[in-house]
């Protein structure tokens, strides 16, 4: 079970370590942010494509994939009609707000969610290298994303140094879920390709629902593409480099 743990706390601590130059750097352009929107949803298509989808055909059949990528899909369009979405761009100009803050840190909780479950589920399956894999393509993508936490607090004039905290604090959400899918998978093993299938369906759905939309509405759309292609690979290369 200790060993089970350490792929989860490094997928979980990789969004706060992914806060950090927030400090070295003041802001940031908009086709800078485009581009590394369109890089992280490369990284999370990879993780899916290549990863959590294999495996989840590994483990199971099409009929158990198909079943959890709708079930995942399903969850993050229900979870998004409760809570408001939060856009990047409206919300940097707008003035500091605890509403919009709370708003968007849920948001990006949301996202950390499928991961860390995940994380938690693969990290008892049968196969020994699924586990760390996949803790390592999530903690991959989860660097972009303590960033860009970091970024919308700071231009909330909120501190550099909380930004970071509560860029932290939703790599723990992930840590608690990873939790809850090492405990839900070592008990009930028949769903751990559901949860492999939920992850990667829910993950689709935020790349192409927020990400890809994002990096490609104002005139950025060559440079985000070629990020996308560079992200995809770059999670390729990784993951065979270290399987």
């Amino acid at each position: 079970m200790s060993m089970s743990l350490m792929p989860i706390l490094f997928s979980s601590l990789c969004t706060g370590l992914g806060a950090l130059p927030i400090l070295l750097i003041k802001d940031i352009s908009h086709k800078g942010k485009d581009v590394l929107l369109a890089y992280t949803a490369g990284i999370m298509v990879a993780a899916s494509a290549y990863g959590l989808i294999p495996s989840a055909i590994k483990l199971s059949n099409l009929a158990v994939l198909v079943i959890g990528i709708l079930i995942g899909t399903f969850a993050l369009t229900l979870l998004e009609s409760v809570i408001p979405h939060v856009d990047l761009d409206n919300s940097r100009h707008s003035s500091k707000h605890t509403r919009v803050v709370f708003l968007f840190l849920i948001a990006m909780s949301l996202h950390n969610l499928p991961e860390g479950l995940s994380v938690g589920i693969s990290n008892v399956s049968s196969s020994q290298d699924l586990g760390p894999l996949v803790a390592f393509a999530i903690g991959l993508q989860n660097v972009p994303d303590g960033f860009l936490v970091a970024l919308f607090l700071v231009t909330q004039n909120i501190s550099r140094f909380k930004a970071i905290l509560f860029a932290a604090l939703t790599g723990m959400i992930e840590l608690c879920a990873g939790l809850i899918g090492l405990f839900f998978g070592g008990s009930f093993e028949y769903i751990i390709p559901y949860g492999l299938a939920f992850a990667a369906g829910s993950m689709l759905y935020v790349v192409y629902k927020e990400l890809i939309p994002e990096s490609h509405g104002d005139g950025n759309e060559r440079a985000s593409t070629l990020a996308f292609i560079m992200g995809f690979l770059s999670m390729v290369v990784l993951t065979e480099w270290f399987r």
